[in-house]
């Protein structure tokens, strides 16, 4: 039977205690790198002064360099090297910032995993907030914008998305929430056995349930480089997240089967009539024909669209094709037990 540990001041006299020290619980922070070159040095020192608050936790930084073409992963070497806390997976080419999250996360050993990007966009001193909501008894804290500083045209668009994707999805998706968010062991581990190709992490998250908590910031603007998210990639990432949780374009299609129907319906019984009854005016219809066959031939074309993306999602994940490879480690930190290079 093992000595139980006593406390030093209640030890009886020549008593051989055991002390066991209080293992301080670890948070790990997930940090995709793409083309930061400018900023992931202010960003980590930041990030370190941040954490340097909390001497009552320890911290593992997981930087993944996701095949950045400038000298982002010359930085990370550096800060891996200068920094024991941190750690630097180098995938084998760019997978997406999504696919990064997910190797941070497949990697990360925290009791609670934060995810966060390096361009100083989500301060790394509301990280400290997240953490204190974790302490409170929430296993999932996201950080919802109450400011943003962008265009005009970006904060009206992110404003549009949100809510039309809140309306749309068959789950809750917070609005004004990106992928900045802190979850506990229980939660990264659920999410982790999520392995679908068109990956929307802060949908995928909403909807695992356990209990989530919103903490709200101030967004912050760049502090060097340009946005890694032009609007090409937006839109994508809007597609996956509308398609990854919701059936209503499918519906739509549907109710717009229906509405072109009864319009063609009319336009068969307009013929009809003036053939029958008006037939010295009827004439060969060609405007009528040709606006049905136009408006009809959209309608299918939109259709086989809509329904093309769902397939090709399909076609996907039938594949099951590894999601990530990681070509190397660098750093002193040491990787889960159960993390390989490459995704299962």
């Amino acid at each position: 039977m093992a000595t139980p540990a006593i406390h030093p001041d209640y030890a009886p006299e020549g008593f051989d205690q055991v002390v066991e020290p209080l293992r301080r619980r670890l948070v790990s922070y997930v940090l995709p790198v793409y083309n930061e070159q400018d900023g992931i040095r202010e960003f980590h020192r930041r990030l370190a002064a941040a954490t340097a608050t909390r001497p009552d936790l320890e911290f593992e930084f997981v930087y993944v360099n996701d095949g950045s073409r400038d000298r982002s992963l010359e930085v990370l070497e550096e800060i891996a090297e200068s920094c024991p806390e941190a750690r630097v997976l180098d995938l084998s080419r760019n997978f997406g910032h999504q696919m990064a999250i997910t190797a941070g996360l497949d990697d990360a050993r925290g009791d609670a995993v934060i995810v966060m990007d390096t361009d100083l966009q989500d301060p790394p001193e509301v990280s400290m907030e997240l953490i204190t909501a974790w302490e409170a008894g929430a296993q999932i804290a996201y950080g919802q914008r109450r400011t943003r500083k962008d265009t005009a045209m970006k904060r009206l668009t992110a404003h549009a998305y949100y809510r039309i994707l809140h309306r749309f999805a068959e789950i809750d998706i917070p609005v004004d929430t990106g992928d900045f968010r802190l979850m506990d062991r229980a939660s990264t581990d659920v999410l982790r056995a999520h392995r679908e190709r068109n990956r929307f992490v802060r949908g995928l998250v909403a909807s695992l349930g356990f209990q989530q908590v919103a903490v709200p910031f101030d967004r912050d603007e760049r502090v060097a480089g340009s946005t890694n998210y032009p609007l090409p990639k937006m839109l994508r990432l809007a597609a996956d997240g509308v398609t990854s949780f919701s059936t209503v374009p499918l519906k739509i299609i549907t109710r717009l089967g229906l509405m072109t129907t009864a319009l063609a319906l009319l336009g068969i019984l307009y013929a009809l009539v003036m053939r029958v009854f008006l037939p010295e005016v009827s004439v060969p219809g060609w405007t009528l024909l040709m606006i049905m066959v136009l408006f009809l031939g959209g309608v299918q074309m939109l259709s086989l669209g809509v329904i093309g993306a769902y397939v090709g999602r399909i076609y996907t994940e039938v594949q099951a094709r590894p999601l990530y490879s990681v070509q190397r480690v660098v750093g002193r930190g040491h990787a889960r037990p159960d993390a390989g290079t490459t995704a299962p």
